[in-house]
């Protein structure tokens, strides 16, 4: 539950809202390898592709009415002009039927042209859906921008994974873009958004999400 609401976080890294129909994604980061290749950075360039694929497994599994991207959907400002046409398409497909709305992140401007609708912040129900947590924000917030990654000790030896980070009143989402990074949840910049109890590490694994309590979570 995240603020009485239902709320489901997949191992896609995806949050499915099952009482809004909604299916919640973070810092997609589409077209981050070229926009290293721009900087001559020579990377895969099939980032995009690898995070729409996964993207659409997500929705296959639970159809959902709203799809929901809570920002950094490109990698940078020129990354919508960039995108391949066989990935618009995709894109343009998925989007068939429900709603989508992009919200705004600082990497990217809203997209345009490529469907939806856009939006700095959005409610449903109790929960508000921004890119950028906020210090002292009201419960229910659910946000991204921070890439939370969790590193913990299990028999198979050390290992760090994304996760989502969750004190059951406000949700930071681990970014789901294929080449996008993360960072520790030790870290200082998640202490001022769980003043009051640190939250717990909603870890993906390889078949589903493990909930690990932060003592277990260790620094870099």
């Amino acid at each position: 539950m995240l603020h009485g609401v239902a709320a489901l976080p997949d191992v896609s890294g995806a949050l499915w809202l099952m009482d809004h129909g909604a299916l919640v994604v973070s810092d997609l980061h589409f077209e981050k390898g070229s926009a290293y290749a721009m900087r001559g950075v020579m990377l895969p360039p099939y980032d995009t592709a690898a995070t729409l694929a996964r993207l659409g497994e997500v929705i296959a599994r639970y159809t959902p009415k709203i799809v929901v991207a809570l920002g950094d959907s490109f990698h940078d400002g020129g990354g919508e002009k960039r995108i391949g046409e066989a990935d618009r398409t995709t894109l343009c497909e998925m989007q068939s039927g429900r709603e989508w709305i992009w919200i705004s992140g600082n990497h990217d401007p809203d997209p345009v042209g490529l469907g939806g609708s856009c939006a700095k912040e959005i409610s449903l129900g109790p929960l508000t859906l921004r890119h950028e947590p906020q210090t002292g924000a009201a419960p229910g917030e659910i946000a991204g921008h921070l890439h939370p990654s969790a590193r913990v000790v299990s028999r198979a030896g050390g290992l760090r994974r994304r996760c989502f980070a969750s004190d059951g009143s406000r949700c930071v989402l681990p970014a789901f873009g294929a080449f996008a990074g993360g960072l520790n949840l030790r870290d200082a910049a998640f202490a001022p958004l769980f003043p009051n109890a640190p939250p717990v590490a909603h870890v993906m694994g390889r078949g589903r999400v493990y909930a690990v309590p932060f003592a277990r979570c260790l620094s870099d």
